[in-house]
C-alpha cells in the first residue's frame, strides 16, 4: 500500500477495531485474494471495515457475521441505481430526497455484501430491501437469497452531513409460529 491516503484509511480502520475491542489482534488480520474479506484465522471475531474519503467505520461481533459501509451521497450513485435496485425497490424511493434514499440502499447492500463475505452476488436479485421511509436515522430489512442461503437481515443507517453509514449485525432469528 503505497498511496498515503489509502494507508491512512487502512490504519484508521484497524484503530477503530482496537477502540471497539481493546486487545483486538489487528496484526493477525489476513485478506484472501478470492473474497477480499478480512478475517483472523481461528479467532472468534467477526468484523467489517469501510472507508470513504476522510472517514472510516468498523463493526465487531463475537457472536455473528457483521457488515458495515460508509458512503458519500453523490450523483454517481443515482446514475448506477438501475444496476443495484430491483424494480420493486425503485418504487419506494422517495422523490424528494431520491439521491439520499438511493445512497442508503446502496450502502445497505454493500454492508450485506460484506456480511456475506463470499462475493459473487447480484445486488438486484440476491439482496432485496423491504420498503422503508427515509429518515436521518432509521432501520430497514434486507431479504438475502443466494443458492441455498436464505436470511433476513435487520439493518440500521444514519445520514449526516452528506454521508451515509449502514450496517447489519446479523440475521433476524425470530421464528414465526406455524
Amino acid at each position: 500500500m503505497r498511496h498515503p491516503h489509502k494507508r491512512l484509511q487502512h490504519f484508521a480502520g484497524r484503530y477503530l477495531l482496537v477502540e471497539l475491542f481493546p486487545g483486538f489482534p489487528v496484526h493477525e488480520i489476513r485478506i484472501p485474494d478470492n473474497s477480499r474479506k478480512p478475517y483472523i484465522p481461528g479467532n472468534p471475531y467477526y468484523f467489517s471495515i469501510s472507508h470513504c474519503g476522510d472517514y472510516a467505520a468498523a463493526i465487531v461481533s463475537t457472536r455473528e457475521h457483521v457488515g458495515i459501509d460508509i458512503e458519500n451521497v453523490q450523483p454517481k450513485i443515482g446514475r448506477v441505481a438501475h444496476k443495484f435496485l430491483a424494480d420493486r425497490e425503485r418504487e419506494f424511493i422517495s422523490g424528494i430526497r431520491k439521491l439520499e434514499h438511493q445512497t442508503v440502499c446502496w450502502s445497505a447492500k454493500e454492508a450485506v455484501y460484506k456480511w456475506y463475505g463470499l462475493g459473487g452476488l447480484d445486488f438486484r436479485t440476491h439482496m432485496q430491501l423491504q420498503a422503508f421511509q427515509l429518515q436521518q436515522t432509521g432501520m430497514l430489512t434486507c431479504d438475502f437469497l443466494k443458492d441455498e442461503r436464505m436470511a433476513t437481515l435487520d439493518m440500521q443507517y444514519i445520514i449526516d452531513d452528506n454521508l451515509c453509514l449502514a450496517w447489519t449485525a446479523g440475521e433476524n432469528k425470530q421464528q414465526t409460529a406455524p
